[in-house]
């Protein structure tokens, strides 16, 4: 990392000092560009600086093993599949599970969507040919767009003040989902019951989903109901992004007004760096060491331990509770290998992180079909192995970060409704990679509370 300082002068702009991976350099007019960065710079921030702080005292009580993070949504947000009812079934689906992880692992669940500003994606090639036609990678849809012309392909900075629009109207709905009642325990308890009344593995999970209805029957006898305690039917909800495409980032990065000095990038609360993009020295880490929001960290194999803890200088030199989150994502044939030695060495330096694992992005394959899947077996099998490590290195398996939709899609195979390969053509939407489904992710979430609820030395059955 030559050249690199720690304690060098850092601006919203210095990132564009450095080399930048996976942000397209063909825009065909930069000027344009530059103008619509510019207009965006002068337009209302999405979040607020004290929600962002708000988020990171939750995830310091992750990192201590104190509660549990559950961040998930789409892989991509797209313009297409813009609509009301996705965001409220995604929003659902995370409390649905966040209510069954909280009563299994004893814990509050912090939730953070994938939502809201979801848009760029990495490609591992800057290119696609078909039949012989070789075209620009689809981005996302804050960059160019799926259609296989040339005109959908080349980049068009106008995509960025629609996703900012998407990101504002997402966000608006998600906190009124929040804060006006569809968000209440009795609400989220009834969705749980129809989970359990249809799923084929349904009677695995009624005895969690009958101590749900009880513990609330019981609070409801005390007196203690929505209308007397306005906590139950409201939650704390919070959005994240990969901070991939970094000028719309610096356009929505703005000092506190309350605290001079410290600056936050205002386009979602949390905001994280990819696997392809975390070399020390270039523009990503340059970014996000700067700003003041809870930043993720994707950890991989090709990660090494020395790397790994001088990527933790760089971006938590105080060593802040709650700045930090750790995201491993090794596959599950590579996990039980490599996660070991990157926790040993955290642990040996004493660094206080959150550790959460993403059982998605290691367990991409390709069907017989040709669609691209990930096996729910091998996703429940890392999350699994992720716990099991953890507790071994003494460090609390602190969440999962997945890539699910609240929509019945047929994308991964298996899981209790046993999609097959040949299944995957009936509903599959995704703009870029795999998610699980609405039944898939619930299903996931009961097992893995039934996990938590052994380290409880609790019971999943009566």
């Amino acid at each position: 990392m030559a050249g690199f300082d720690s304690a060098s002068p850092w601006s919203p702009s210095s990132w564009r000092s450095r080399p930048a991976l996976h942000i397209p350099a063909d825009y065909p007019d930069p000027a344009h560009l530059a103008s619509v960065e510019a207009q965006l710079a002068g337009y209302p921030p999405l979040v607020f600086a004290g929600e962002a702080r708000r988020l990171r005292l939750r995830l310091a009580e992750v990192a201590a093993g104190r509660a549990f993070l559950l961040q998930g949504g789409d892989c991509a947000e797209s313009f297409k599949e813009f609509h009301p009812n996705n965001i409220r079934d995604t929003f659902r689906l995370i409390l649905q599970m966040a209510v069954a992880l909280t009563f299994a692992g004893g814990k509050p669940v912090v939730k953070v969507g994938r939502i809201a500003g979801q848009f760029a994606k990495p490609r591992s090639s800057p290119v696609e040919a078909i039949d012989g036609v070789e075209l620009p990678s689809y981005r996302g849809d804050n960059i160019n767009g799926m259609e296989f012309t040339p005109e959908a392909r080349t980049p068009d900075p106008e995509r960025l003040m629609k996703a900012y629009a998407q990101s504002a109207s997402t966000l608006n709905l998600l906190r009124a989902f929040a804060q006006g009642g569809y968000a209440s325990l009795e609400n989220v308890n009834r969705w749980m019951q129809g989970f359990v009344d249809r799923s084929p593995s349904g009677e695995r999970y009624r005895a969690l989903a009958a101590r749900i209805t009880e513990s609330m029957q019981f609070m409801a006898s005390c007196g203690i109901t929505p209308e007397t305690t306005p906590a139950l039917e409201q939650t704390e909800f919070y959005t994240s992004h990969e901070a991939l495409l970094l000028g719309y980032e610096q356009a929505l990065t703005r000092e506190d007004s309350t605290r001079p000095g410290e600056y936050y990038d205002t386009s979602a609360h949390m905001i994280w760096i990819g696997d392809r993009t975390r070399q020390r020295d270039h523009a990503h880490v340059e970014f996000c060491r700067g700003v003041g929001n809870p930043i993720g960290l994707k950890c991989g194999p090709s990660m090494d331990p020395d790397d790994l803890i001088r990527l933790i200088d760089i971006l938590n030199p105080q060593d802040a509770p709650g700045r930090l989150t750790l995201i491993a994502r090794f596959g599950s044939e590579k996990v039980a290998d490599g996660l070991p030695r990157l926790v040993r060495r955290v642990q040996a330096e004493g660094r206080t992180v959150v550790w959460s694992s993403d059982p998605m992005h290691g367990n991409v394959e390709k069907a017989t079909n040709g669609y691209k899947t990930r096996p729910f077996e091998r996703i429940l099998h890392e999350v699994a192995t992720f716990i099991d490590v953890l507790e071994a290195e003494g460090a609390h398996p602190g969440g999962v970060h997945l890539e699910m939709t609240g929509q019945n899609v047929t994308e991964c195979t298996g899981g209790a409704e046993q999609i097959r390969a040949e299944d995957l053509s009936d509903r599959y939407h995704t703009h870029c990679d795999p998610r699980l489904n609405n039944e898939q992710a619930l299903e996931l979430a009961f097992l893995i509370a039934e996990k938590l609820a052994a380290r409880r030395g609790g019971r999943m059955t009566r």
